[in-house]
């Protein structure tokens, strides 16, 4: 197990900040990681935005739904709080449900990789139809317990 020290934490920019901000778009927003202690031991973490809002990307009307991100992590874990920006980043950001949900997978997967991650995305019903998008994705050879 690694040392638990402040030079662990240096790289978190976005949790030491004292002015919270985030970007109009998500191409252009940080996720920021950090080491996994235990990184030989298969855990599920789970996170749960159940205020994620966009924008439709032919109407400009918001949408609104449920982020549900599980994953079992490698050497590196998804700092909370640059999730949260990244994920509120998408407010302004015109997107179809499927779009939103495949590239919050990419930019999570791109920052920590994972050795298993699923992104479910719960959007509340606009024209009578909810829709619900999930994606997974894992590294070539995991096989999950």
């Amino acid at each position: 197990m690694k040392k638990m020290d402040s030079g662990r934490f240096s790289k978190l920019t976005l949790l030491k900040a004292s002015k919270t901000s985030f970007q109009g778009s998500p191409m252009g927003a940080s996720i920021e990681v950090f080491d996994n202690l235990f990184p030989g031991r298969d855990y599920e973490i789970t996170l749960d935005c159940p205020e994620f809002t966009s924008l439709c990307p032919v109407t400009g009307q918001p949408d609104f739904g449920e982020i549900t991100i599980r994953y079992v992590p490698g050497k590196l874990c998804i700092e909370s709080k640059s999730l949260k920006l990244f994920l509120f980043s998408f407010r302004n950001f015109n997107t179809f449900h499927e779009e939103s949900v495949n590239i919050i997978l990419d930019r999570i997967a791109a920052a920590c990789s994972p050795r298993w991650i699923e992104v479910t995305g719960k959007f509340h019903p606009r024209g009578g139809i909810a829709i619900n998008v999930k994606c997974v994705k894992k590294q070539k050879g995991y096989v999950r317990k």
